[in-house]
C-alpha cells in the first residue's frame, strides 16, 4: 500500500527532509520495536502503524550547526546532523523518550528526570528546552538504518532517513495523543502478521523496514547489523497501478530481498 494517491498534476513535488526512528528493546517475546498509530486526520499515512518521526524544521538545522548542543556527531556535516537532531526531537515529542545527556555526563537523561523535563517543555521550542535543561543531544545513539525517498507520482513526498536506537531502559515510551492516537511495543513478526489480518495498516516503506528489522533476534544484533550494512537510497519506481494494487521496483542492492514488490 502506498500512503497517498498520485497527483493529477505533472509537476513533481519536492521531497521534504524527514527523520524516523526504530526504537528497539528486548523482551520475553524477543526484540520489540516501538510503533505508533497515526491520527486519522493527519494527511500522511493516516491510521497507519508507523515509527515515530516527522519533517525536519528550521530549528533542527540551527541546533545541528551548534556543536555544543550535539554529542557524538563523528564529523558529520550540518545536514547529516540535522537529520539526527530531528530524529531526537521527534522521538521526544511523539513518544516522550529523550536521547540526550546532561552536559558533562556520559549517561542518558534518567527516567526520573524526564517527567520534569516534559513539564518544562510546555511553551518552549525544542532548542529552548535543551538549553534550559543544559542537555547535549546523544546523536551517537542513532545508527543509520535506511534512506527512502517517496516516488515521484505522489503529491506529498519525503526524503526520509531511518535510524535505529536502543530504547533507554528507564524511560517510558508513550504516544502523544495528537499526531498519534495509540502506541505499541511489538515484535516485527507479529506486526507483519497482524497487518495481514487487517488489525494494523502498514505502508510499503514501513513494511519492508519492519521485515529487515525482523531478520535479527535481539536489539543489539539489529543495531550492529545496521551499523555494518551499506545504506542504499530507495526511491521506488512505480511499474504498474491497477485495481489489484501497485507494483514497485526498488534497488536490489538495498537488500530488502528483491527488487519488485506489490505495495
Amino acid at each position: 500500500m502506498l500512503a497517498m494517491e498520485p497527483t493529477a498534476s505533472k509537476e513533481i513535488a519536492t521531497p521534504r527532509p524527514a527523520s524516523t526512528v526504530l526504537l528497539v528493546r528486548d523482551s520475553a517475546d524477543g526484540m520489540e520495536v516501538f510503533m505508533v498509530v497515526r491520527h486519522h486526520q493527519i494527511d500522511f499515512a493516516s491510521g497507519a502503524l508507523v515509527f515515530p518521526g516527522g519533517s525536519i524544521d528550521k530549528e533542527d538545522f540551527a541546533i545541528a550547526a551548534d556543536h555544543a548542543r550535539c554529542g557524538g556527531d563523528h564529523g558529520l556535516d550540518d545536514r547529516a546532523r540535522a537529520f539526527r537532531v530531528a530524529a531526537v526531537r521527534e522521538t521526544f515529542e511523539e513518544c516522550g523518550v529523550l536521547l540526550a545527556r546532561p552536559r558533562g555526563s556520559t549517561a542518558l537523561v534518567s527516567g526520573a528526570r524526564i517527567e520534569e523535563i516534559a513539564k518544562n517543555a510546555v511553551g518552549k521550542t525544542f532548542g529552548e528546552l535543551i538549553d534550559a535543561e543544559d542537555l547535549v543531544l546523544a546523536l551517537d545513539q542513532l545508527v543509520p538504518f535506511a534512506h527512502w525517498i517517496t516516488p515521484t507520482p505522489l503529491p506529498k513526498r519525503f526524503d526520509t532517513h531511518f535510524f535505529i536506537a536502543a530504547a533507554p531502559e528507564d524511560q517510558l515510551a508513550v504516544h502523544d495523543g495528537s499526531e498519534s492516537v495509540d502506541s505499541i511495543w511489538i515484535n516485527p513478526a507479529r506486526a507483519l502478521a497482524e497487518s495481514k489480518t487487517g488489525k494494523y495498516t502498514i505502508i510499503f516503506a514501513t513494511r519492508l523496514n519492519v521485515e529487515m528489522l525482523g531478520r535479527q533476534n535481539d536489539a543489539a544484533s539489529a543495531i550492529e547489523a545496521a551499523r555494518a550494512r551499506k545504506i542504499v537510497t530507495v526511491q521506488p519506481e512505480v511499474l504498474k497501478r491497477d485495481d489489484k494494487g501497485v507494483k514497485l521496483r526498488i534497488p536490489l542492492e538495498a537488500d530488502y530481498g528483491g527488487d519488485v514488490f506489490e505495495s
